[in-house]
């Protein structure tokens, strides 16, 4: 089946020459082809990448080498502050549940309340 990207060459065509096109969420939004030819072709005028479709790309991947494009190892977010604070959320939902408390980040809520073994 045909790939849908949110962002494709009809996308690129009807951006300004000076748009810039950031991706932090997912590699499979754009479709990075197209979004080389429009970079390498001057219809738009940059991107940012810390996601790409395939991670780590193949070093033949043409938005590694354009001069319009920053692709990063899909660590855009690390800072030595937000490194500090990921570790402290972490021990302190560690606390938590040590503590018998409920933990404040949860994935699937619906565990609470059941009894074991049922």
């Amino acid at each position: 089946p045909e790939t849908r990207h949110m962002l494709d060459a009809g996308s690129f065509d009807l951006m300004k020459s000076h748009a810039v096109v950031v991706n932090t969420a997912r590699g499979g939004i754009i479709h990075e082809g197209a979004l080389a030819e429009a970079l390498a072709g001057g219809k738009i005028g940059g991107a940012g990448l810390d996601v790409l479709e395939t991670e780590p790309p193949a070093p033949d991947n043409p938005l590694l080498h354009l001069d319009a494009a920053v692709v990063t190892p899909h660590i855009a977010w690390y800072s030595e502050e937000s490194f500090k604070k990921d570790m402290e959320q972490g021990m302190d939902e560690v606390i938590r549940v040590l503590n018998g408390r409920r933990p404040r980040y949860i994935v699937n809520p619906e565990i609470f309340g059941r009894r074991e073994g049922a």
